[in-house]
């Protein structure tokens, strides 16, 4: 990647998308690159994290408040030189972050978001975006659960 190319990373307020956000800060600090974290928003009535919203003025509140809350965290994280531009938009995640990445270099996501149900019955927007996005996608593994200690060593 050159300088001045863009990343940009779908966030949710997921531990999956804060895994995501940090990694794209990471790497555009590494190359000279920016960031642009979207976080996609959608009133469905279908239970999506840890809110319930009424309406969909509610629903783009509830979203800006993520990306908010998302942002003041990585500067806590990364240091107050970290900066990223935001954006929230309504549609399907995976609609709206490869459109959104269309002319970036890079589009980062977390492997999982909130919601169980939503993965399970839709399908995973990580998935979705690998086969729609037009830049290579690079997706963040949740981290492995600590093996126990009866649990068997895995041999190659």
């Amino acid at each position: 990647m050159q300088s001045n190319r863009l990343i940009v990373v779908g966030v949710d307020g997921s531990e999956g998308g804060r895994r995501a956000l940090d990694w794209a800060v990471d790497e555009a600090t590494a190359r000279g690159g920016s960031v642009q974290a979207v976080v996609a928003w959608r009133w469905d009535r279908i239970e999506f994290g840890p809110a319930n919203t009424v309406t969909p003025v509610d629903e783009r509140q509830r979203a800006t408040e993520v990306l908010d809350d998302e942002i003041r965290g990585l500067v806590v994280r990364k240091g107050p030189g970290c900066t990223v531009a935001g954006e929230v938009v309504e549609g399907p995640p995976a609609d709206v972050l490869t459109a959104a990445a269309r002319t970036a270099d890079l589009l980062v996501l977390g492997s999982h978001g909130h919601n169980r149900l939503r993965h399970t019955v839709l399908g995973s927007v990580s998935e979705e975006c690998v086969r729609k996005a037009y830049c290579p996608v690079v997706v963040i593994p949740v981290p492995a659960a600590p093996r126990t200690t009866s649990e068997p060593a895995l041999r190659g």
